[in-house]
């Protein structure tokens, strides 16, 4: 057997076992192996790949991320082979009756008792279509208008639960199969999503549906693979006609063939079944990690669908049982300018106590003072709230607006929070009968007059504004972080307030001194025990990976991600603290603004003091393990233009710096080589301006094989 052949032989069972333990991880919740056994596997098919480049096929779990959309294209329209219509909602059990009334006449049955529905949350998530040609995945379509949706493939090869190939094994697969379902993030993850991204200065997102909508449409599969997205199937509407007499039946073999479900969906029989279903839905909605807002039924008897047929817009054999609106109305007492950590000023709303689906609500955020104009709401304005699952309330719309006098008892309606000692609100805080909001002239928390950045006010006075400082420091303790489990923001707010500590770097100080041990033990609701356990934790997390102590800084606009690719760039804190500019452009992924964001800090008083606070309380860094080195492009800086066809930009900068290179974002007069791929942009003019050698595609391979 040549080694070609081993090679060969060796991907293709790779591939097939990859598969089937993302199959086993993501779908069914049964991990035979560990991370590292996976990594390691995934790690081997991916270098045979780069040796022997015709193994490389389009289902290999290696391609899941493919190269960015060319700068200024948009996704190509798809025609839907089988429209993706609409479902008809109902609201209330008499509007479901109705609709099986309708649908036995149509039949000419007197009573539908015996007929089998499967009932299936409805999800509120992006609805899409999957093809796949002889079990492998080559076309994925958003709905749409329901009869033209975009080709989002090479977003959705990026959905860990999304196969890229059907398992064979199970047999029997069908030559092409159309696969639909919906494409989810789950509350849990999109809100730890959501905190990763203020962490790193970008702004939240408003809901999971969002998000994944969002995502789908983004221009570089790398960025959609950022995103905790899952998919979800409910249907299959091209398929092998006449093999499966149920929906129950085909949804097996889906299930064999490696599709993923959510396992929430139930076969019942009869409606008042159907009623139930949604009656127990409805109750449990808090407890299932998606958003949904109703149930979707369909008859379970595919020849029967085939008899029921469409109408212009919906099928008639299935209907959306919705859920009783999460919306109640309530009076806004005040709005009050809140201070966050990085200093935005955002306007949250006090309202009179409600509840809405099953929450006592009694303020909600209005996101910002462009947002809050467009809702048109002003002090003692009858409000529309909003709760979806656990999303935070918000505010929907004006139900009655105040007008005449204020009532007699307004003064005493304002939260005891907002009231000042010498009588009416705080500072920073809108509660005037009819009120419309104002951004404060000062800060609420420092008296800094703020500034407008885009449609955002922020208070100047990062090390000195309490909030801020406060925020920084739960930040440095929390997740992504040095992750100090024991203290939270209560704790560190009470820690502030008792004067222990005065800003983030404090913390490795506490366990320094009887004194402070003892004023720790006389907090309210700590001790011994708890100070104790605090004292273990922080000697614990003084040694932290030099790509999280990064990320814990809270600099401006450095997240998790750049700190790891800090960390991969630079030899160590010194190297980084040294360097300019210019040279943090060179680090692939960091642009001017956040190259000089960085710089900034490094330089700055503050940020030397938080460095030396931290080092001085016991602070070690972990530096990441260097190379052998030796590779062809040991010491070598690379830049890459144009979409390189053989393998994707990021398997390209893998294979890069696995050879000792490193790779830039931006040519410069440091860069050593150019690699151009397909289509390259200014940045070749660039590199032959300043005498950069250029590599195509080729010749980058071809190097990587040499000895340089």
């Amino acid at each position: 057997m040549t080694g070609v052949q081993e090679a060969r032989e060796r991907a293709e069972w790779l591939r097939v076992e990859l598969t089937r333990h993302e199959r086993l991880y993501y779908n069914e919740a049964k991990p035979e192996i560990s991370d590292a056994e996976y990594d390691a596997l995934f790690r081997e098919l991916r270098e045979l790949e780069a040796e022997h480049e015709e193994l490389v096929t389009p289902d290999s779990p290696t391609q899941r991320v493919g190269a960015p959309l060319p700068e200024g294209e948009s996704f190509d329209k798809v025609e839907h082979e089988v429209p993706m219509l609409s479902i008809e909602s109902l609201f209330g059990e008499e509007e479901v009756r109705e609709f099986e009334e309708k649908l036995l006449r149509f039949i000419g049955e007197e009573e539908g008792g015996e007929l089998e529905w499967v009932a299936e949350p409805k999800f509120d998530g992006v609805s899409a279509s999957l093809i796949y040609e002889d079990g492998v995945f080559v076309r994925g379509v958003t709905r749409g208008d329901g009869r033209v949706g975009e080709d989002v493939t090479q977003n959705l090869r990026t959905v860990r639960n999304l196969p890229l190939a059907l398992d064979a094994s199970a047999g029997d697969l069908p030559k092409v199969l159309e696969v639909r379902g919906e494409v989810l993030i789950q509350l849990e993850r999109f809100h730890a999503f959501n905190e990763e991204r203020e962490a790193s200065g970008q702004d939240r997102l408003a809901n999971p549906r969002n998000a994944a909508a969002g995502a789908l449409r983004r221009n570089d599969p790398s960025a959609v693979a950022a995103y905790p997205l899952e998919f979800h199937t409910w249907s299959a509407p091209r398929f092998k006609a006449g093999e499966y007499a149920s929906q129950t039946e085909a949804n097996a073999a889906l299930k064999r063939w490696g599709l993923p479900f959510s396992g929430y969906g139930e076969v019942v029989k009869g409606l008042d079944a159907c009623i139930a279903y949604h009656a127990k839905m409805e109750a449990e909605r808090d407890d299932i990690p998606f958003e949904i807002d109703g149930v979707v039924a369909k008859l379970d008897d595919l020849a029967l669908r085939e008899r029921l047929g469409r109408t212009a817009r919906a099928m008639r054999w299935q209907y959306a049982h919705k859920f009783t609106a999460r919306e109640v109305s309530t009076t806004l007492l005040a709005i009050e300018a809140s201070v966050g950590t990085n200093g935005r000023l955002t306007p949250r709303a006090h309202v009179e106590p409600v509840e809405v689906g099953g929450v006592v609500v009694r303020h909600t955020t209005l996101h910002n003072a462009e947002h809050l104009a467009s809702l048109g709401v002003k002090v003692g304005d009858r409000v529309f709230v909003h709760r979806a699952g656990d999303v935070i309330p918000q505010i929907n719309g004006v139900a009655k607006a105040a007008s005449g006098s204020a009532p007699p008892d307004w003064e005493e309606r304002l939260p005891e929070e907002l009231r000042s000692d010498g009588g009416g609100a705080v500072p920073g805080v809108t509660a005037a009968w009819a009120a419309e909001y104002a951004v404060p002239e000062g800060c609420p928390a420092c008296g800094t007059p703020p500034v407008q950045e885009g449609k955002y006010w922020r208070c100047p006075n990062t090390y000195g504004c309490q909030p801020q400082v406060v925020g920084r420091t739960t930040h440095l303790a929390g997740r992504g972080g040095f992750e100090i489990d024991r203290i939270g923001p209560k704790q560190i707010a009470q820690l502030f307030a008792a004067d222990l500590i005065h800003g983030p770097g404090d913390l490795f100080h506490l366990d320094q001194g009887e004194e402070k041990r003892a004023a720790l033990v006389a907090l309210e609701r700590w001790g011994e025990k708890s100070v104790d356990g605090l004292f273990e934790e922080l000697k614990e997390r003084r040694k932290i990976d030099f790509g999280r102590f990064l990320a814990a800084l809270a600099i401006p606009d450095v997240g998790a991600q750049t700190g790891r690719l800090l960390a991969m760039h630079f030899e160590g804190l010194e190297s980084l603290k040294a360097s300019g500019e210019e040279e943090l452009l060179e680090v692939d992924g960091i642009g001017p603004e956040v190259a000089a964001s960085i710089a900034a800090w490094f330089r700055s008083e503050e940020g030397e003091g938080l460095l030396e606070r931290l080092f001085s309380g016991g602070v070690e860094l972990v530096y990441p393990e260097e190379s052998a080195g030796g590779g062809a492009l040991d010491g070598k800086t690379l830049v890459f233009t144009g979409t390189m066809e053989g393998m994707t930009r990021a398997e390209a900068k893998q294979q890069a710096e696995a050879a000792g290179g490193r790779v830039a974002s931006s040519v410069s007069k440091k860069t050593d080589y150019l690699v151009v791929g397909g289509k390259p942009g200014s940045k070749a003019k660039k590199s032959e301006d300043l005498g950069v050698e250029v590599l195509l595609e080729a010749d980058f391979v071809e190097f990587l094989r040499s000895d340089g």
